[in-house]
């Protein structure tokens, strides 16, 4: 998108006819919509300034109260920032998988999915790229997981061994099959895949020496590329959380402290 020579927003006439007013109940939403929609589109990319607020109130047809509310749901869906100061405004960004992750992991504290559903959506994600993981994994992607490996053992051995280690650990594992579709997907997940494991060990604290060590048996296997080998240990690994879970007496989500 062609941007204006000094405040970085689109230049004469690249704004003009992008906006349609609106006069229905719940403004502010279809002005989300209309932005997520140019954003789809690539007639907003990430790094262009969104016009002003007074130039959105016209083009909109609008109150200033209704563009800032629509801002503030942009900004806290991960698609614009607000920036203050004399080159501030609104910029549209690159969303986040980050993000996403973690507003999924707050939704599904709301919803009637468990720990236990996550688990079983793991086995079946976790499982399937291992063979892509096992085939593609560098020298560098052993190196950082095993590298993570002696972190969470030194942290078993301190008492300072977390639920976020493993997630990242399994994280870097999923990064291992270098496909890009992959890794967005796996730190969406991120969150909710946290809160699960947080919630298992609430039903078993005891289990995490073992899955530590299953992680260094993993590395070994995706090393050596054993996938049969490697399979057998995500399985065992994933099933003893399930396991843990089922047996639970309130397997819903919740946010506990914790260690896998």
């Amino acid at each position: 998108m062609a941007m204006g020579p000094s405040d970085g927003t689109p230049g004469l006439g690249g704004t003009k006819g992008l906006f349609s007013p609106v006069s229905v109940d719940r403004i502010s939403e279809v002005i989300v919509e209309q932005v997520r929609l140019l954003i789809r589109e690539g007639k907003l990319v990430p790094g262009d300034r969104l016009p002003s607020e007074r130039s959105l109130c016209e083009q909109f047809g609008v109150s200033r109260v209704t563009v800032r509310e629509a801002l503030r749901v942009l900004e806290a869906s991960g698609l614009v920032e607000i920036r203050v100061g004399a080159r501030g405004g609104a910029f549209v960004i690159q969303p986040s998988s980050e993000r996403v992750g973690k507003g999924l992991a707050e939704l599904m504290t709301l919803a009637s999915m468990t720990a236990g559903d996550v688990t079983e959506a793991r086995m079946v994600f976790e499982l399937g790229i291992l063979p892509l993981v096992v085939e593609r994994a560098t020298e560098e992607d052993i190196a950082d997981l095993r590298a993570l490996v002696e972190q969470g053992l030194s942290a078993l051995e301190s008492g300072s061994y977390t639920m976020a280690m493993s997630a990242a650990f399994h994280v870097r594992v999923a990064s291992a099959a270098h496909n890009p579709a992959i890794e967005m997907l796996v730190q969406t997940f991120h969150g909710p895949m946290l809160m699960s494991l947080q919630q298992a060990h609430v039903a078993a604290p005891l289990m995490g020496p073992r899955g530590a060590h299953e992680h260094f048996e993993l590395v070994e296997a995706i090393e050596q590329r054993d996938l049969e080998r490697a399979r057998g240990i995500m399985t065992r690994h994933l099933q003893r959380t399930a396991d843990r879970l089922a047996n639970y007496s309130d397997p819903r989500l919740e946010n506990p402290g914790g260690e896998e």
